[in-house]
């Protein structure tokens, strides 16, 4: 999608969306590379103590497969189809199946409870959901209060001539609904933004920029986070799958520096997208991983003090990128084009107008709101069944992200959730901040910070801090954790 041979600002200059006539997500991933390539590596399979390679031919036959079943199952173009699956082969295969003939899939965490299941589905009117034997079982207790869901369907289980492996592709294109990942507010039920097929594409200047212009060779993919989430489907997969990059298929039990290490050796990982949490956790035990090419990390900013331990113990910087379920992958560091600037949150991704925007709607130097402009990819269509939120997020042609930011000069830096800043005593304080001062005393191993509220300022800081194992909770530590915060940053910040 990027001219890698250009420099940023060319890029970003020069760069338009194109899409064929017709066009699917499903054909993008997957037939494309056996019209090719059929053996080339898709996913490399470590969900069981043996390595298995799973080549694009393979992965043809299983979502063919499973499009033709869905077909005699009288599913139809736009029916929603759920995915309650984890990292494997056939969580792939299902999405694929789904986009082959024109329905939409839904991802769904496999470790949601039963009201977090029953609101999603019922909402969506899912027809029919992709699970595994210990998911069709949670299903099967709730099926009476899904009076919509007509079938479970386990992969693992069907026999491997029960459906032929020839599919033809139904005619979709760029616009055409493929995806409804249900997103959590601060308010309110999960709201479902729906992706036309083009979110697949829209996703890939960001992929390439925060992996340093992916794909390069011997890159080898992976994610910790689960590809029921936007970070792990569309972050990690599905780019890896149209770059013809082999994507990692793992169930960590429990993620740790040594079960980290072990998965990357075994499947020769050379990119990881680390969620922040991640990182904090590796950084906690004192890990050191070496043979890694990039490292990326969205979600929330990761401050000074990660990116100098990412230098140490990673032997790299770590390419800093923003988005969220309803635009994604929209700003980027990418240290191959430039050096990132410690704080930000990375510069505009070539396709995407980004902008921080005041109360009218136009771009301000001051904070405001973080905004993206319409005309990108990776832009929901709406929310499912929700016309008064979609017209909520925006405000004129700009996209509310939610969070609020300050430009400086190309880049924009985080000051925190829309919801999240903390107002204290007249002032508006960003938690992010905080949290990267306290993660620098040595005492300290994890942090979240939030407001409190408090009659006489409105607000008061409040950090819930996770000691090392060297460090006991005292009275003296949290004076000297308050004070380090009082100094590093500011009085009217350190934590009451």
């Amino acid at each position: 999608m990027l001219d890698h041979s250009q420099t940023y600002e060319d890029s970003y200059g020069n760069f338009q969306w194109e899409f064929p006539r017709h066009y699917n997500m499903g054909w993008d991933v997957c037939d494309k590379w056996v019209d090719v390539e059929p053996e080339r590596t898709a996913i490399i399979d470590l969900t069981s103590d043996e390595r298995h390679n799973v080549s694009f031919a393979d992965l043809k036959d299983k979502s063919n497969q499973l499009a033709n079943l869905l077909v005699s199952l009288d599913m139809a173009k736009g029916d929603r189809i759920g995915v309650f699956r984890t990292q494997s082969v056939w969580t792939a295969a299902s999405h694929i199946a789904v986009w082959k003939m024109g329905a939409i899939s839904m991802p769904l965490f496999k470790l949601f409870g039963e009201e977090a299941l029953l609101s999603r589905l019922n909402d969506s009117g899912a027809k029919a959901v992709f699970t595994d034997a210990d998911g069709a079982l949670i299903l099967e207790t709730l099926r009476s209060q899904l009076p919509q869901l007509q079938h479970i369907i386990v992969p693992e289980l069907l026999s491997e001539k029960a459906q032929p492996s020839d599919f033809k592709i139904v005619q979709t294109n760029q616009e055409t609904p493929g995806l409804l990942i249900y997103t959590s507010g601060t308010t309110g039920a999960p709201k479902g933004a729906l992706h036309a097929h083009r979110v697949l594409r829209g996703h890939l200047p960001g992929i390439e920029m925060s992996h340093n212009l992916l794909p390069q060779p011997s890159d080898v993919l992976w994610t910790p986070a689960d590809w029921a989430w936007i970070g792990g489907l569309m972050n990690v997969l599905m780019p890896g799958l149209h770059h013809g990059v082999p994507v990692v298929a793992s169930k960590l039990e429990k993620f740790n520096s040594e079960s980290c290490r072990n998965l990357i050796e075994k499947g020769n990982v050379k990119n990881i997208f680390f969620p922040p949490t991640a990182l904090r956790l590796l950084k906690a035990e004192s890990s050191k991983i070496s043979g890694l090419r990039t490292v990326a990390c969205g979600g929330e900013p990761l401050g000074e003090e990660m990116q100098r331990w990412g230098q140490d113990a990673l032997g790299l910087t770590i390419n800093e990128f923003y988005g969220q379920t309803e635009c994604n992958m929209v700003l980027s560091s990418c240290k191959t084009w430039f050096e990132p600037k410690p704080g930000t949150i990375g510069k505009p991704v070539p396709g995407h107008k980004v902008e921080v925007i005041d109360d009218s709607g136009a771009p301000t130097d001051e904070e405001g709101d973080i905004a993206v402009k319409r005309g990108s990819a990776s832009m929901m269509l709406e929310y499912w069944n929700n016309p008064k939120a979609t017209r909520e997020k925006f405000r004129g042609d700009w996209l509310l992200t939610g969070d609020r930011g300050i430009r400086e000069g190309e880049f924009i830096r985080f000051v925190g959730r829309e919801d999240d800043v903390i107002s204290s005593s007249g002032y508006r304080i960003g938690p992010a901040e905080i949290e990267d001062c306290l993660l620098k005393h040595e005492a300290v191993a994890s942090v979240g910070v939030v407001g409190k509220p408090d009659k006489t300022r409105t607000e008061i800081v409040k950090a819930y801090v996770i000691l090392r194992d060297d460090f006991a909770p005292s009275e003296e530590l949290m004076v000297a954790l308050k004070q380090h915060v009082k100094t590093k940053l500011a009085a009217y910040e350190y934590p009451r």
